[in-house]
């Protein structure tokens, strides 16, 4: 009865217990169209010539870890529902063993918060797995 209250379909909440077990795999390096995603992104919020600076910085930087909770902390962003196209997608590798691809953060120290420049679908669908999953980023 709790579990209904809560939203979750009845043997939801067993099948999310479960879903820890999957062990979430990365590349090592994100993939080149993600600098080109980011560098799209990054050019909505700044001046080409600046968000081109932002996206070589990402591309120079080491691999970082954090866990998904403090992304989202950190961002501000909302989560996206895992009924999202995207995020089932993500959802998806995950359970067939496909290698995600790093996401990619940019530290916005004038707002005091992060922007997920490439990966926010990952994001979620990480999260929507485990919160304290620990995921593999670049940040600059």
């Amino acid at each position: 009865m709790a579990v209904r209250r809560l939203g979750f379909e009845p043997g939801k909440a067993r099948e999310l217990e479960m879903s820890k077990t999957i062990e979430i795999k990365w590349l090592s390096e994100p993939e080149e169209h993600d600098y080109s995603a980011a560098l799209s992104y990054l050019c909505l919020l700044y001046d080409k010539k600046t968000a081109i600076s932002h996206v070589n910085k990402l591309k120079r930087a080491s691999i970082s870890t954090f866990k998904a909770k403090n992304i989202f902390r950190a961002s501000g962003l909302s989560l996206l529902g895992i009924s999202n196209a995207h995020v089932e997608k993500v959802q998806q590798k995950i359970q067939s063993g496909a290698r995600l691809s790093p996401l990619l953060l940019l530290k916005d120290s004038a707002n005091r918060r992060v922007i997920v420049a490439d990966g926010y679908h990952r994001l979620c669908g990480v999260y929507s797995y485990d919160e304290d999953a620990v995921i593999p980023c670049k940040i600059a």
